[in-house]
């Protein structure tokens, strides 16, 4: 997911360098340029939105449509800025005491829009049930850092120690503090009152957060309809609503949010169909959005695939990817607002290179990618087709399109899409690990670092590894960037990670995505931040 200083020692090392690029505005006024502008604070703000893949809880949430709605609804020790900068929220202090080793202060006086007091239990109970084995929260990966830490047995993460009601340390068994110090904003690690932990059902249909917004009644959550929040006078913290709320709509596509964003039915849409990327900036004129954002796209081969394993599973994966016309895809489909892909991270991200060993296996060759494929088939004749599932609920089709038709011409199979009705359906499947083909994947950071973009989706067993790809190479050398204290140091070691991946090919980078997005007449203060997530606080309207 498919977001994320602090008076911290080292916490910059792993992030700061490039991501002025990831916070600016667009160059059409959606940033700075509204920022002056007044407008009603009780106005609801209608924005676009995707029906969340499972019920509303933290840990058990790591796709982008539920994590938008999480981080209106929640605020944790931190959050993530439009640049990407770390800003305390419900921590006073984190401090980083050694290289296993952090404590943390939380501030007094903050409560959860059921009225419970955030103490440090609530941020050590919504953990300790996160990490949980028996609980099989899609985000236990993110407390694997943590002493105690199991992901085959229930166990006690004994690296969290509470010293007052609101003061715990975090001891962890590797040596990544700075990393992990920079984490905490990810939703992941987001508190959670003791009502909802004696009833999860209920607090994942209606959840109890301490963030700025607020369900603004019980069952506000029409499945595949909408979903309805309010402003939270509750929160004290630094995200304060200018609005009244935020109304998600969950468009069946992008073309139907593109249309409602033109006739000013919707207020701000983050998501432009393809049908309109050749025209959207001239129709939108200032109200157009086009920046650059942490986002990756790709599509992936189930590990266990027929024809996908071992050398013939090697071999058929780089013919695939070479076969492939990046550059040809990303000026006819995408008008240009997307880049070929040079490695699985994103240009707006400190330690991004266009030029890792292997990397040519991204680079487009019809030839030898045939070659490939034809020595592939000497261990194996193909037989069956090729197809990429995709979520027919945002805009994917037309590039799924002219990647198969592409594979088609270029290696001589039958390749086509396999649509899905919406992203839960086809997120169901791939959890369930029931997928027998290819499938559109892709990363919005959760914060602003290389390790997110390798660890939780290539990681042995992560939270986001949706093919089980597992290289204990690869682990190691993540694991070593992650504990470096210097930036270079990091850069080195996350660029052989990656060459690794450039060998396995676990998913096959496409582009990397700017955001494109736009907003109605009448609609001021609108910002995209660092992770292409639209700041909806700051949105006003009137």
């Amino acid at each position: 997911m498919k977001r994320n200083k602090i008076a911290l020692a080292g916490i910059g090392l792993l992030a700061v360098g490039a991501l002025a690029l990831a916070g600016c505005s667009s160059k059409s006024g959606g940033g700075d340029a509204t920022a002056s502008a007044g407008g009603n604070s009780t106005a609801v703000i209608k924005v676009s939105g995707s029906e969340p893949e499972n019920p509303l809880i933290p840990t058990n949430t790591n796709e982008v449509g539920g994590g938008k709605i999480l981080d209106s609804l929640f605020a944790g020790l931190a959050y993530y800025d439009a640049k990407g900068k770390l800003v305390n929220d419900m921590a006073d202090s984190i401090k980083v005491d050694d290289a296993n080793n952090l404590t943390v202060k939380v501030k007094q006086g903050n409560t959860f829009s059921n009225g419970e007091k955030v103490t440090a239990d609530s941020f050590i109970n919504a953990w300790q049930y996160g990490a949980k084995f028996s609980n099989k929260q899609l985000n236990q990966s993110w407390f694997s850092d943590i002493e105690g830490f199991s992901d085959s047995a229930d166990s006690e993460l004994t690296g969290l120690k509470k010293v007052d009601d609101y003061t715990f340390t975090i001891k962890l068994a590797n040596p990544v503090a700075a990393d992990f110090s920079q984490r905490l904003g990810y939703s992941a690690y987001y508190p959670l009152p003791e009502a909802s932990l004696k009833d999860m059902a209920t607090a994942g249909e209606n959840p109890i957060g301490n963030g700025p917004y607020k369900f603004a009644k019980a069952g506000a959550w029409q499945h595949k309809v909408e979903l309805d929040l309010v402003k939270s006078d509750s929160y004290k913290g630094g995200r304060q609503a200018k609005n009244g709320g935020v109304n998600f709509i969950f468009y069946a596509t992008a073309d139907a949010a593109y249309a409602d964003l033109q006739s000013d039915k919707v207020d701000v849409i983050d998501l432009i169909p393809a049908s309109a990327q050749q025209t959207f900036e001239s129709d939108l004129g200032d109200r157009a959005v086009n920046q650059p954002a942490a986002i990756f796209q790709s599509f992936s081969i189930p590990g266990n695939a027929a024809h996908f394993t071992g050398d013939e599973g090697k071999l058929r994966r780089e013919a695939i990817s070479m076969a492939i016309d990046r550059a040809a895809i990303t000026k006819t489909i995408f008008n240009n607002t997307r880049t070929p892909a040079s490695d699985f991270t994103s240009p707006v991200i400190a330690g991004w290179s266009d030029s890792l060993q292997g990397a040519d296996v991204l680079k487009f060759d019809a030839k030898k990618a045939k070659d490939l494929w034809a020595q592939a088939d000497k261990i194996s004749p193909w037989e069956g087709k090729f197809q990429i599932a995709y979520n027919s609920d945002s805009s994917h089709q037309a590039w799924v399109d002219a990647v198969s038709n592409q594979l088609k011409n270029n290696l001589g199979i039958d390749a086509s899409g396999n649509p899905y009705v919406d992203f839960a359906a086809l997120r169901k499947d791939v959890n369930a690990r029931t997928i027998q083909t290819a499938f559109r994947t892709g990363w919005q950071a959760d914060y602003p670092a290389q390790y997110n973009f390798l660890q939780p989706i290539y990681g042995t067993k992560a939270s986001s590894n949706d093919t089980d790809y597992s290289n204990p190479e690869f682990d190691k050398l993540v694991a070593k960037g992650a504990s470096a204290t210097d930036q270079s140091e990091a850069t080195k070691d996350y660029a052989q990670a990656q060459e690794l991946l450039l060998k396995d090919l676990p998913a096959i980078p496409l582009w990397y995505s700017n955001v494109n997005g736009g907003f109605a007449k009448g609609v001021n203060n609108v910002q995209f931040g660092w992770n292409s997530v639209p700041l909806y606080y700051e949105i006003t309207k009137g």
